[in-house]
């Protein structure tokens, strides 16, 4: 597949690594959710990191189908969430992905005890949310399941709910990110497929217009710099790390450890990706179509 090639364009990060004079710039980067996979660019503004790179930043909630819109025209200057970036570039819009800080999926397949493998799934209802059908789907094929026949797929909002279907018994699996494999296994239930050991998906990077990079590569490169030094931060002090969990989700220290424990494996530590990630995910896209 050769899709990928009109969706990425590479920013080597070697190149990010400049002397900088400029002036602070002001730039808004939207998350589509305040959960620890989109740590990135939070704690980059919280530790400093976009200072560094003389840059003020907003880091806000923007989700649904006006985010590409508002980065088409400018409201926002930068799309944390590499799905949606992908699905812009496929229905047409000029955007591309310079980053990747989040090339493996977070995501999880959380079931009752007696559910031991995602084979076992097969005919029976697995609950996610509106944008995991495209991963729930490769998860099935990976472990030799037709997703769209052998999978009954029960679309509900909120990971609390999910879990909530779970318990009462409504549906025999559902995908979840960290930390709710946390709260899953203190109801009993336990994991049954992590996404991150099974293939590339890539969830968090920088999606910015073509446009932009016309315009303003130098800005481009001082944000890429910045969000590297946050993922290297992430990766290597965990206490820092948990501590900032606890404050920006407001969740407790066991849980904060738990989250981090989920999430280290999926983070980088360079901003990169491979073509085999955006090919995993235009054809996850594609398929949930």
């Amino acid at each position: 597949m050769r899709l990928w090639s009109s969706i990425v364009i590479a920013i080597p990060a070697a190149s990010c690594f400049v002397s900088l004079a400029q002036a602070t710039d002001k730039i808004r980067i939207a998350i589509p959710d305040p959960n620890a996979a989109y740590l990135t660019f939070s704690l980059a503004q919280k530790k400093g990191f976009f200072a560094q790179q003389n840059i003020a930043v907003e880091v806000f909630l923007m989700r649904g189908t006006l985010t590409m819109a508002a980065l088409n025209n400018g409201d926002i200057n930068y799309l944390a969430d590499i799905p949606q970036g992908v699905r812009g570039s496929i229905g047409g819009l000029p955007v591309k992905i310079v980053a990747c800080y989040l090339p493996r999926s977070s995501l999880m397949v959380v079931s009752p005890p007696e559910i031991n493998s995602v084979k076992d799934l097969r005919g029976k209802a697995v609950a996610v949310g509106g944008t995991n059908f495209g991963l729930l789907q490769l998860i099935a094929k990976h472990f030799g399941l037709d997703p769209k026949k052998e999978i009954k797929v029960l679309a509900v909002g909120t990971n609390e709910a999910r879990l909530a279907l779970l318990k009462q018994g409504l549906v025999a699996a559902t995908v979840v990110p960290p930390p709710w494999d946390f709260h899953a296994k203190k109801l009993g239930f336990h994991v049954i497929a992590r996404s991150y050991d099974l293939f590339n998906y890539p969830q968090v990077g920088l999606i910015v217009t073509d446009r932009k990079i016309k315009e303003n590569p130098e800005e481009i490169k001082r944000i890429i710099k910045a969000s590297i030094d946050a993922n290297r931060y992430i990766r290597s002090n965990l206490e820092g790390t948990v501590q900032f969990l606890m404050e920006w989700v407001r969740i407790d220290k066991d849980v904060a450890a738990a989250t981090y424990e989920a999430l280290l494996p999926a983070f980088n530590d360079d901003g990169n990706f491979r073509s085999r990630n955006i090919e995993s995910m235009t054809i996850g896209e594609l398929i949930s179509r």
